[in-house]
C-alpha cells in the first residue's frame, strides 16, 4: 500500500519553510497604483502557510470519507486523519490519556465543552474574554448552572487574586475557570500556569481559550497543568474550516453527543441508541478530513521552525510598531495592564478625531494595508478600554508574513491620517465606509 500523504509526514518535507501563500500579491489603490498588500488582521483570520497548501495538494487526490469506508481513498484518508489527530496532540502538549476531539473553531469547541460539563457546573470567567469563551455558558443547551463574571482585573495578580477569591467562595460541586490565553484586543498575555495552580487548588479545572496564543507562543496542557485547550486552524495558518478541543477525557466521555448522528454512535435501535466513545462521540457526520489534516500540518511546521524563534522576530516587529504609533501625537492605543506587560502580535488604537471604520477604509484604500475595526467580539473589554469620543477601534495583528516595510507603511499611513486626515472622500456603503468614487477593480 502505497504511503498515505499524512500530515506529519508530508509537512517534515518543508518544516521550516514558514512562508504564506499570497506574500507577493498586489492590491490596488484609489489612486490607481498597486502595492504589495500589508495584511495586519492575523488576529481574524491568518493566511494559508505555504507547507500547508503543499499538504493540501498531496492530500486532495486521495480525499475520502473517513472511519466507515473499505476502499483505498478511506483508508488512506483515515490514517490521514487519526495521524493529524496525533500531530495536534504532540503540538498542544496533551498529555497520554487527554482528548483530542475535532470541532469547526474555537467558538466550536467552548460550545461543545459547555454542554459537557457536569450539570449545575459553576464556571467563572472575566468579562474580559471574546464572545466565544464568555457567552456558551449561559447560551441555551449548556449544563453550566451558576456563571460567575468576574470584572476587568487591573493586573496579571489581581486576576489571579479575583479567581482564587472566585473560586473559593463559589458553591461546592465541580467548577471550571474560563481564561483566555492573550487577549484579541490588547494582545496581553494571560497568566495561565497562575491561574491553573489557583484553579487546581480550589479542586477546580480550568479551559484556556488558546486562538489568540497558540499561533505566537507555545501552549502544552501538560506543561501547564490546563485541564482543556482550545483553539482553531484558521488563526494558526490552516483556514480550512477546523479547530480542536482537547483535555480531560471524563466530562466529555460522560456527555451526550453534542451532535447526533453517524458517527458518534456505536449502534441504533427502535428503542435506543448508544453512542461511541471518545473522540468519535463528539464528531457525528463526515469529519472535516482535509481541515484536520491542513491544522496538523501548521502545527508540525511551527514546532518543527521552533516557536521561541518566531516569537523572537515577531516581537521585534511587535516593537517597532507600538514605539512607532506611540510617536504620533493623537494616536492612543487600548491596554488593560501596563504597557509593559508581554503581549503577542496585537496592537489596537485610535486617532483622535476620526473614526475607526473611516481609518481602516483609509488605510485598505490608499496604502494597501488590512486592518480589522469595531469590538472585535470583545464588546466589554473593548469598549472599557476605548477613550472618551471613540465608540470602536482599529486593530493591527502581526504574523509570520509580517516585514519591517509593511510596519513602517502602517505607522507612515497613521501618522498621515492623524496630521491630515484620509486624501480621499468617503461614505457609508450599506454599513461600511467606502472610497468615493472607487476606481479599484474587485479583483
Amino acid at each position: 500500500m502505497p504511503a498515505a500523504p499524512t500530515a506529519s509526514g508530508a509537512s517534515r518535507a518543508t518544516a521550516v519553510d514558514t512562508s504564506i501563500v499570497g506574500a507577493d500579491v498586489r492590491v490596488p489603490l484609489v489612486t490607481g497604483e498597486r502595492v504589495t498588500y500589508a495584511n495586519f488582521d492575523y488576529a481574524a483570520s491568518a493566511p494559508c502557510l505555504s507547507a500547508v497548501r503543499e499538504v493540501l495538494d498531496a492530500s486532495l487526490p486521495y480525499y475520502a470519507s473517513v472511519h466507515r469506508g473499505a476502499g483505498f481513498h478511506s483508508q488512506v484518508s483515515t490514517d490521514a486523519y487519526e495521524q493529524a489527530r496525533r500531530s495536534v496532540a504532540r503540538f498542544a502538549g496533551a498529555r497520554h490519556n487527554d482528548a483530542v476531539v475535532f470541532v469547526r473553531g474555537t467558538t466550536d469547541a467552548l460550545n461543545l465543552l459547555a454542554r459537557s460539563v457536569p450539570k449545575d457546573c459553576t464556571v467563572v470567567v472575566f468579562a474580559a474574554e471574546h464572545h466565544a469563551s464568555l457567552l456558551p455558558w449561559q447560551h441555551r443547551g449548556s449544563r453550566a448552572g451558576q456563571v460567575i463574571r468576574l470584572p476587568l482585573p487591573r493586573s496579571a495578580d489581581a486576576a489571579v487574586e479575583a479567581a482564587r477569591e472566585a473560586l473559593r467562595s463559589s458553591p461546592e460541586g465541580p467548577r471550571l475557570l474560563c481564561v483566555t490565553g492573550a487577549s484579541n484586543v490588547t494582545g496581553e498575555i494571560w497568566p495561565i500556569e497562575r491561574l491553573t495552580a489557583v484553579a487546581h487548588s480550589a479542586g477546580a479545572r480550568i479551559v484556556v481559550d488558546a486562538a489568540q496564543l497558540i499561533p505566537h507562543r507555545e501552549v502544552s496542557l501538560s506543561a501547564t497543568g490546563a485541564d482543556y485547550v482550545a483553539f482553531s486552524g484558521h488563526k494558526l495558518y490552516a483556514p480550512f474550516g477546523a479547530g480542536v478541543l482537547a483535555g480531560r477525557t471524563d466530562w466529555l466521555q460522560a456527555a451526550t453527543p453534542y451532535l447526533a448522528g453517524g458517527g458518534a454512535t456505536g449502534n441504533v435501535t427502535e428503542d435506543d441508541v448508544r453512542w461511541n466513545d471518545l473522540p468519535a462521540r463528539h464528531e457525528a457526520g463526515s469529519p472535516n478530513v482535509l481541515g484536520a489534516v491542513t491544522l496538523a500540518a501548521a502545527c508540525d511546521t511551527l514546532a518543527a521552525a521552533g516557536q521561541d524563534a518566531l516569537h523572537a522576530r515577531e516581537q521585534a516587529l511587535l516593537d517597532r510598531l507600538r514605539t512607532g504609533l506611540a510617536a504620533i501625537p493623537g494616536v492612543r492605543d487600548l491596554a488593560l495592564w501596563d504597557a509593559d506587560h508581554p503581549r503577542v502580535g496585537i496592537v489596537s488604537f485610535v486617532i483622535d478625531g476620526l473614526s475607526s471604520d473611516l481609518v481602516a477604509a483609509a488605510l485598505s484604500a490608499e496604502h494597501g494595508i488590512g486592518v480589522r475595526d469595531g469590538l472585535f467580539c470583545a464588546h466589554l473589554l473593548t469598549r472599557h478600554l476605548l477613550p472618551e469620543g471613540h465608540e470602536q477601534a482599529v486593530r493591527a495583528s502581526l504574523g509570520l508574513g509580517t516585514t519591517e516595510e509593511h510596519v513602517d507603511r502602517l505607522i507612515g499611513a497613521v501618522a498621515g491620517l492623524a496630521a491630515h486626515g484620509p486624501r480621499w472622500e468617503y461614505r457609508d456603503d450599506n454599513g461600511r465606509v467606502a472610497p468615493l468614487p472607487d476606481p479599484r477593480p474587485a479583483r
